[in-house]
């Protein structure tokens, strides 16, 4: 049987503001009634445009905000940070995200960056914690000479690279990845895609992988889920869902994503001339 590690049963998250002089307090629902499994060594694709309510689905999974209702699962336990989290089941979770640039300390070398979650979070010898971090290092494909350098030092992809060995020191089961190579060139894109599935083999690691790029999604997904305006309105395998989907917003969606492959582009050029 497979082992589900992340699992949301009717989850939701409201927000309340107010409505201004004498008018009512408005409430808005950005994540309404969600409900999924996921099972180990599994990535889910969570697609949708700006407003869709993908990025706080992201945050109630990384524990960060609560849900205003509803279940969240972490390896069959339920979780209610409001109620406080151990150690442990912070360490299962890590949040990795679109400019690493922004959460690596620029005073800080990246040895240091990397062995900060140890320091913090368990009780291991500085030593011991040296050698662990370099060893992340290297399993992201960056060097020892790497290990003194300070962040401003290394291109946008590099700092990807440093992001995912961070999130990785603490042995998560969970990785959420938001928008994680949209910043990137598409050479670099395709360099950390193939990074994360390699990690994702050798560690067993779980995936949330939140993105507008139906391109990556279609490359690294095992299923797919497709939010509009909070709502969850396609959850199925990747295939299914991009080959039939259902709802009238997911067609939407793909139809306007420009096709990538070769033949799509000489048809849009063979127009464009037509059209001259």
């Amino acid at each position: 049987m497979s082992e589900i590690v992340l699992e949301t049963r009717h989850v939701t998250r409201d927000y309340h503001v107010s409505g201004g002089l004498f008018r009512p307090e408005k409430v808005i629902h950005a994540v309404k009634d969600a409900n999924f499994k996921l099972e180990k060594g599994k990535t889910l694709a969570i697609v949708g445009e700006s407003g869709s309510g993908k990025s706080t689905l992201a945050r109630i999974l990384t524990l960060i905000d609560p849900a205003t209702s509803g279940e969240l699962l972490i390896e069959g336990q339920p979780v209610d940070i409001t109620k406080g989290l151990s150690k442990e089941m912070r360490r299962k979770v890590q949040i990795i995200f679109q400019n690493p640039y922004g959460s690596l300390n620029p005073r800080q070398k990246i040895g240091d960056v990397l062995a900060e979650p140890l320091l913090i979070n368990t009780s291991m010898p500085a030593a011991e914690r040296r050698e662990k971090a370099m060893q992340m290092l290297l399993k992201v494909g960056l060097g020892p000479e790497h290990f003194n350098r300070y962040p401003h030092m290394f291109s946008g992809g590099q700092r990807q690279r440093i992001a995912i060995a961070r999130s990785l020191m603490l042995n998560p089961k969970l990785l959420v990845l938001d928008e994680p190579v949209s910043a990137l060139d598409l050479s670099v894109q395709a360099q950390i895609l193939n990074l994360l599935a390699d990690l994702q083999d050798e560690f067993g690691l779980t995936y949330v992988f939140i993105s507008h790029d139906l391109s990556v999604v279609r490359y690294i997904a095992d299923e797919v889920m497709v939010m509009y305006l909070g709502e969850v309105v396609e959850y199925g395998t990747r295939d299914a869902v991009f080959d039939n989907p259902q709802h009238s917003y997911t067609k939407t969606l793909f139809a306007a994503t420009p096709k990538a492959d070769v033949e799509s582009i000489k048809a849009r050029l063979a127009r464009k001339r037509a059209a001259a």
